[in-house]
Parts: C-alpha cells; structure tokens; sequence
C-alpha cells in the first residue's frame, strides 16, 4: 500500500480525483468529514446509549456519545502526531501532493468519532442480543430464505458492519449515506471482511467483520481506491488502511483508562486500588508536588488519567512508526498496544474493569433487561418484515409498519435487506427509546 492513495479525498459519486494541494485550507476534505458525522441524527442518538454502565442516571459516567468524543480527540493527537514523523520520513507527501500534519490527525479524528455510530442499544449485549434472536430465536426460521453469507451477518450482527452501513448507505435525497472521503472510510474500517468464511487465525482482522453484504459493492469501490492488500482469491477480505490501526489505539487507550476511571467514580474500584494500578503505568510521568496538592478523589484520578492517556498515545505512535513498513506490506498482525512495553499494566487494568465493573450486579441486571426489550422488539419487527415480503400483513402488522419512520424501507423483494432494515432501525433506537417502544408494544401507552 502507499499513502498517495491510502490519503484519498475521493467521495461516492465523484468522477473526478480530488487533489489535496487544491483543497481550501480553512476546511479541508477531511475536516468536513468529521462536520457530517457530528450533524448526523445517528451520531446525535449516541447520548443516550451505554458504554459501560446502561442507563446510570449519574452525571459523570460516560455514553456511547461522550466516549465517542474522547476517542476523536485522543485519535487527533494520536494521528498528527504520526502526521508529523510520516512528513518527515516521506517529505514528498507534502512537497509534492500538498498533505499536511492536520490531515492525518483528521482522518483519525473523524474514524475515531464514528467508530461506535453502528452500536445498538445496551452495549454490546445489544450485538449479541440481536445476533440470538437470528441463531437461537425465532429469527432462525428465516434461515432457510437466505444465503449463507447473509444469514451470518444476522447472526453475528456487528457493530462496525452496521456502522459501514450507516456511514454509505443511499436513500432517498441522501445519495452514498454521508458521503464521506474514502480515506476515512478506510481508517474506519477496523475488520475490512465479510462475515463468512470465519477465519479464527491470530491476525487482528479476522477478529470480527466489517460490512453487511448490502453494502458490498461500497466496500469494494473503497477497498480499490485506497488500493487496500486482498488476502483472498475467493472471498472479500483485506488488510487494515493503516490509519484504522491509530483508531483502534485511541479507542483502546480510551475504554482502558476512562472505562476505569467511570469503576472508580461509582465507587465499584477502591480508589487505593485503582491508583496503585494507574501508578504503575505513569509514575515515571508524575510531579509529586502537584499530585499530592491534589484533595479528592476525582482530582486525583483525572490527573493519573491525563498523564495515563498522554503516555499510552505517545506508545502507540512509536510503535505505529517502528512498523510502518509492514503495515503498509500487511505484515503486521495485532493491536498496536499488544506489542506496548505497557502490555502488563494495560492488562491489569482491564482485568480489574472486568471483574469489578462490567460484572458488576448493576450491569449485568440492566444488561438483561436490554436483551428482554430488545428480543420482544425483534420478535415484533421480524415478524413484520418477514410478512411484507410474503405479501401476507397481519392488521398488527400494519399497524406495525405505519409507525416505521420513511427511512425504514420494506419490500417484497429481499427478506434480507427487509430483516435488514428493522435491525437498523432497532440499532438505531437509544436507550430510553427502545424501552418506549418495548413499553407500547406491550400495551403500555402511558
């Protein structure tokens, strides 16, 4: 791979290239990218959808929304700090084409602050939740309707492919979704493969998928313009762009430390526990003097923590830096922060999250409830779209199809693109909603 094409400006319907040295300094392509997805009624839905605690009523505890935005801005500084040594290393990127830091700090940016818009209600319970109701659920007897390709994406729906979706998809009026550059379309693109054959190997990509096979076509136009690495002869699977690679460390740094911050606040990690363990990561970074003029806990916590996110983003530039050449070869096969020196006390940190937050009692009892509401949701909407499609409507189901928003399209054509189309609807609902339209469609319309 090479960065002049990897550093596309290219949008859906363009016929011609865009130019980087013709760009209009005060807003770069890229800077418009993040402008379309901060606009967007999907982005917008993110501040009432979990991340690590469903629906806390406290005010400090993050949402899918506010995590979104520390992504974004630990991305930006992530991604023009290696803008910078990338110039250096290859001047002619800005000598000849015109690129400069900032670009690569917003195409990081803009990845990082999309990279959760796929995510359905109640965390990732939400996926699986979903994903059960096509495997174990009554969404198994749609099976036998679908290819093989299209059943699995139901089943193991994902957050990221439903993101692609949201990010590409045309509508009415909304020609190619929002349009974005195929540069930031590429550092979003975290598993840039299809659901099937599932590769259980030990290279990052093969983890999980990266778009539904509606939006297939989209993502071989993107993949072939930024001129990503094929792995295979047979199916639709490549190599990362490299800057995914940057939007993947802002986001690990993020849910590492912040998710860990957010146990401590709600008073589920003993504050002399989670120090000792942020300590370890920082202490060659701390100024005693200030740190002990610090009085309370959270003060003491958000200054470990800035000094934490600060270290771990200057790491993951080193380590981008030192494997450039592979990235750009496709050579290189894990998370920049597994090969960190600070692997150790990452992992304990995340372990300690693990036991002391995400299992805690209050998550997991919210999370059941998530997928109560949710399967009841998809019991109701699957029926639909199965029913439009064998032209046999229930009144229920009319009644059901009549209060979809206009963007839900439903047809009797594909029983994949309709089950499609409920299941974006339903991951697009947040929190509060999908809990008021489980409440109706249980007859409480109080």
């Amino acid at each position: 791979m090479n960065w002049e094409q990897l550093l596309s400006l290219r949008r859906f319907g363009d016929e011609n290239k865009r130019l980087r040295k013709e760009q209009d300094e005060t807003r770069v392509g890229f800077e418009v990218d993040y402008d379309r997805i901060i606009f967007s009624s999907e982005f917008r839905s993110l501040q009432d959808k979990t991340q690590v605690v469903p629906l806390s009523k406290t005010d400090f505890v993050h949402t899918r929304l506010t995590h979104s935005l520390e992504v974004s801005v630990v991305g930006r500084s992530l991604g023009r700090q290696v803008g910078r040594l990338l110039l250096e290393k290859h001047p002619h990127l800005e000598n000849v084409h015109g690129y400069k830091i900032n670009d690569f700090g917003a195409i990081v940016a803009a990845a990082a602050l999309a990279h959760d818009i796929g995510n359905p209600p109640f965390g990732h319970s939400g996926e699986k939740a979903i994903g059960s109701y096509f495997k174990n659920g009554n969404g198994a007897d749609f099976k036998s309707n679908l290819t093989d390709k299209e059943y699995q994406d139901l089943c193991d729906f994902e957050g990221n492919a439903n993101g692609f979706k949201i990010l590409t998809e045309s509508r009415a009026g909304r020609i190619g979704g929002l349009r974005l550059s195929y540069a930031t379309l590429g550092a979003f693109m975290k598993y840039p493969k299809e659901s099937l054959p599932k590769k259980p190997t030990r290279h990052t990509v093969d983890k999980k998928y990266g778009f539904f096979q509606s939006e297939k076509d989209m993502f071989k136009e993107v993949a072939s313009d930024l001129g990503l690495i094929s792995r295979s002869e047979t199916d639709l699977s490549y190599n990362r762009h490299p800057l995914a690679y940057l939007v993947e460390a802002a986001d690990d740094i993020c849910y590492t430390i912040i998710d860990f911050e957010d146990g401590i606040n709600l008073g589920l990690i003993e504050e002399d526990y989670a120090l000792e363990y942020l300590i370890k990561l920082v202490k060659g970074r701390i100024i005693t003097k200030n740190y002990n003029a610090l009085k309370t806990t959270e003060d003491r916590v958000s200054y470990l923590r800035a000094l934490a996110i600060s270290t771990l983003i200057d790491e993951a530039a080193s380590i981008f830096m030192k494997h450039e050449a592979d990235i750009l070869d496709g050579k290189f096969e894990t998370a920049l922060l597994d090969v960190s020196q600070y692997k150790a006390q990452i992992k304990d940190i995340i372990d300690l999250s693990i036991k002391k937050v995400y299992r805690s009692k209050e998550v997991l009892n919210k999370e059941i409830a998530g997928y109560e509401i949710l399967n009841q949701l998809l019991n109701a909407y699957g029926s639909l779209a199965y029913n439009v499609y064998d032209d046999s409507l229930s009144n229920y189901d009319k009644l059901l199809k009549n209060l979809l928003p206009e963007t839900v399209y439903l047809s009797n054509e594909s029983l994949y693109n309709n089950l499609l189309s409920v299941c974006l609807f339903i991951s697009k609902l947040s929190d509060t909603n999908a809990m008021l339209l489980h409440k109706k469609l249980k007859g409480n319309i109080l």
